[in-house]
């Protein structure tokens, strides 16, 4: 068993996780799907750093982009244009479905999803905007008001306008067909009504993660986001997909709403398009864009258009396209879930497997029966993990053991997903015993 150093790692830092702590080691260096602590511990790391790294850590691509870059072009004015900021816009809008056009590059996924309800609000003349129960979005401003799985408590109002709707959680369903399962359509229904005498006629967005990922990795079932989109055209609301963590290769396809069948009005990308660097973009129709335009749309930040993370932009692309990561998510994504599932199989804590390529969740409960769940289990699993070496990130909200929120990277082996599943195994047989 491994002893932990004990490093006053808060004496100097506030304490930003909420009820989370830090990890208990200062890490060193990251190469690949691994992180390596000062004291020389290599961790495999199951959550792409902060759900971004898709190339894994220090791809060398990137590496070489960077060093490129910065000694060249790293930030400008940003009303200043560069080639590597309209190479990537371009890129991205070839990515895209049709009327996905025009681009906007920022930093972060709050940033862009700042940006895409000021859009929606500016064009349609509304305020009011909707989002999942289960939802997040960010912490800034719009996006912490459109944000409802943790951090609304103790901050005073939210800005007026902003209402829930019910997460479309098939294996904890609220609403139910004659045989116990989720009866989504029912719920979308229900769902809309409430927004419909909330409303004071002033609807401007929906805004959706494809894959809820802070709310326990929920996918809605096939046919909601269709659904969903209707909803919105009927009212005249912009729907927005956040795309942060599900976008380019993640989940198997380039993006998780093909699956769908819907182009959103608005799609909004983080994480992922940096590959663990601070950028990221909004991208919606010229329609949408010229209507924001001669309303005098206004975004600016600091670091809008900075070349150097453009530049590294390109390059993730390149390398998706190059390598076939979409593919190899897909491939990488069955042997995962596959093991997955064969853990469910042996531990009785496991309750439910879910989510699409390499985003996938694993949801303990200390009876399957009743669902029943254990925050003192989901914590007992993670630490077992670290110990084992092994880095997961457990979502636990009120009525949770907690959910695995698995995303290795997608330059992952084969043995790397297999190594994290053994030490999975054994932190489930040990905490199991600790615990229950």
């Amino acid at each position: 068993m491994v002893t932990l150093g004990a490093v006053d790692l808060e004496r100097n830092l506030i304490r930003y996780l909420g009820t989370g702590s830090f990890t208990p080691e200062v890490i060193a260096s990251a190469q690949g799907s691994y992180v390596t602590t000062e004291s020389g511990r290599r961790l495999l790391d199951f959550t792409s750093g902060q759900m971004s790294a898709i190339l894994g850590h220090s791809h060398p691509d990137v590496v070489a982009t960077v060093r490129e870059q910065v000694g060249a072009l790293d930030h400008l004015f940003s009303g200043m244009l560069s080639r590597p900021v309209l190479e990537l816009a371009e890129r991205l809008a070839a990515s895209l479905p049709d009327p996905l056009e025009k681009v906007q590059l920022l930093t972060t996924g709050a940033e862009s999803n700042e940006a895409a309800l000021r859009l929606a609000k500016l064009v349609t003349g509304g305020h009011e905007v909707v989002a999942f129960s289960g939802s997040w979005h960010g912490m800034t401003g719009a996006a912490a008001g459109a944000t409802y799985s943790a951090g609304r408590k103790g901050y005073g109002p939210a800005a007026p306008g902003n209402i829930a709707i019910p997460t479309p959680n098939a294996y904890r369903p609220d609403v139910v067909d004659a045989d116990g399962e989720l009866d989504w359509a029912r719920q979308l229904d229900l769902a809309f009504a409430m927004v419909d005498a909330q409303s004071t006629g002033a609807l401007a967005a929906c805004i959706v993660e494809p894959i809820l990922s802070s709310g326990g990795i929920i996918e809605p079932p096939p046919g909601y986001l269709a659904a969903l989109q209707r909803k919105c055209r009927e009212r005249g609301m912009l729907l927005v997909l956040d795309e942060a963590q599900t976008g380019l290769c993640r989940t198997g396809t380039w993006y998780a709403f093909e699956r769908d069948g819907v182009v959103p009005d608005i799609i909004t990308l983080s994480k992922t398009l940096g590959a663990g660097l601070p950028l990221a973009a909004v991208v919606t129709s010229a329609e949408v864009e010229a209507a924001a335009h001669e309303r005098g749309f206004l975004f600016l930040t600091t670091h809008a258009s900075d070349p150097l993370v453009a530049a590294v932009g390109t390059t993730v692309l390149d390398v998706l396209e190059r390598d076939r990561l979409d593919v190899r998510a897909a491939q990488l994504g069955a042997r995962l879930g596959a093991g997955l599932r064969a853990l469910a199989e042996e531990h009785e804590v496991v309750g439910d497997v879910r989510g699409r390529g390499l985003l996938q969740g694993l949801e303990l409960v200390v009876d399957r029966a009743t669902k029943q769940g254990s925050d003192v289990l989901g914590a007992e699993v993670t630490r077992r993990c670290y110990e084992l070496g092994l880095h997961m990130n457990v979502v636990q909200l009120k009525g949770m053991s907690g959910v695995f929120r698995i995303a290795p990277p997608l330059t992952a082996t084969d043995a790397e997903v297999d190594e994290g599943l053994v030490i999975l195994d054994q932190a489930l047989r040990d905490a199991g015993k600790a615990v229950l």
